[in-house]
């Protein structure tokens, strides 16, 4: 992937471990926007697993250029790193007074990693408006872990958002983000086109890290979300510090001692130096 130094800060990527996305609202030239439905329609041709983004986009096309973006390879290489390779992408299209939603899920199987995640890129080429139904997120839930649809008998919860958003947006999100796409009650057909990225390299300040030590980053990290109760939350703020320990190396870094208390293990220590 092209290099590029638009990079995300520490508070941006501390906001990606708090959330479980990141929006680039209109990042997308129009004239990219425009090529897209009929790239689409022409369908995409299939990429085979871990395939790195030279071989499964070839230079100019429409997928290549889009990943290109400086905007969107410089977030891409700070959540995910450099030279990810593509899992699979597809095209998600709703047409007209569909009747139907996907129930609440996320994507693949089980994941219990903690020192690596996927990002997957959803691409958005037209404006999607509240009518249009747009794809439901669960923000803050793609810590909790769950089997594909196991969350698919909940219908709504507290705090989820509807995308609605400008042509040319692009949404980042880790693989465990509960989601689903809403049914277009408009007129207009609606895309959205999704790659899946898996790291090749450790996931470590692969950011712009001058403010990493900033106050801003325990704000994003201490978040909480409506769906959230008082212990859930104490929870995901747990997951979260073991996140960004990965992401940083640092090891002794905490919020309001959670993670300290729970591996405090004096006997292990002991071991360790005797």
């Amino acid at each position: 992937m092209s290099t590029t130094d638009q990079l995300l800060t520490s508070a941006q990527v501390a906001r990606f471990v708090a959330h479980g996305f990141l929006r680039l609202d209109g990042v997308v030239p129009p004239e990219m926007n425009e090529e897209a439905p009929a790239v689409f329609a022409a369908g995409l041709p299939s990429v085979p697993y871990g395939s790195p983004v030279p071989v499964a986009f070839p230079e100019g096309s429409l997928s290549r250029r889009l990943v290109e973006l400086p905007s969107v390879a410089g977030a891409l290489r700070s959540l995910v790193g450099r030279d990810p390779e593509v899992d699979h992408h597809f095209v998600h299209t709703r047409h007209p007074h569909e009747g139907s939603a996907q129930p609440l899920h996320a994507d693949a199987l089980i994941d219990v990693r903690t020192d690596a995640f996927d990002v997957q890129l959803m691409y958005y080429p037209q404006e999607v408006t509240a009518d249009m139904g747009g794809t439901l997120v669960v923000p803050g839930s793609h810590l909790r872990r769950t089997n594909e649809s196991d969350t698919g008998r909940y219908q709504n919860l507290r705090g989820q958002t509807r995308l609605t958003c400008p042509a040319g947006t692009v949404m980042l999100l880790h693989h465990g983000i509960w989601h689903g796409g809403r049914r277009n009650d408009s007129g207009t057909v609606r895309h959205m086109y999704k790659i899946r990225f898996n790291p090749t390299v450790p996931q470590v300040r692969t950011w712009d890290t001058e403010d990493v030590n900033s106050s801003a980053v325990r704000e994003e990290l201490r978040r909480t979300f409506p769906w959230y109760e008082q212990a859930t939350a104490r929870l995901e703020i747990h997951n979260r510090i073991m996140l960004w320990r990965s992401l940083t190396a640092d090891p002794g870094f905490d919020i309001d001692h959670w993670a300290t208390r729970i591996t405090n293990r004096p006997a292990a220590r002991q071991r360790s130096t005797s």
